[in-house]
């Protein structure tokens, strides 16, 4: 939010005292959101692609040192299940599970490596 508003967006967070005083209740009511104003809408969207884009190049693969992470499915049953569930209910909420995967050596991991470089 904080970026976004930097940038001129006018946004504010919907639901951020209820979680934060009871986080028994984020996924009844969906989590904390963030409100943008409509005619600030695409920009934002942009905005916030932008902000993802560089904050997977500021990882660095722990093996080879590059910069060059993607977030790919990951191939185990749960996904192909995930995905018949859909195909069957299609009102139906599924998630599939990601990985993170350097194009570089193929390196894999469940989070995002940090750039240690950047603390030194």
């Amino acid at each position: 939010m904080t970026r976004l508003q930097h940038y001129g967006i006018s946004c504010f967070l919907r639901d951020e005292y209820t979680v934060t005083i009871d986080p028994l209740l984020s996924n009844a009511i969906g989590g904390i959101k963030l409100a943008v104003v409509t005619e600030d809408v695409e920009t934002a969207q942009k905005l916030l692609l932008q902000f993802d884009e560089e904050y997977l190049r500021s990882a660095e693969c722990p093996l080879c040192f590059a910069n060059d992470i993607i977030i790919v499915p990951q191939a185990v049953a749960h996904n192909y299940i995930t995905g018949l569930i859909a195909r069957f209910f299609s009102g139906y909420k599924t998630t599939t599970r990601n990985i993170y995967k350097c194009q570089q050596c193929g390196y894999e991991s469940n989070t995002l490596p940090e750039n240690k470089s950047a603390y030194n």
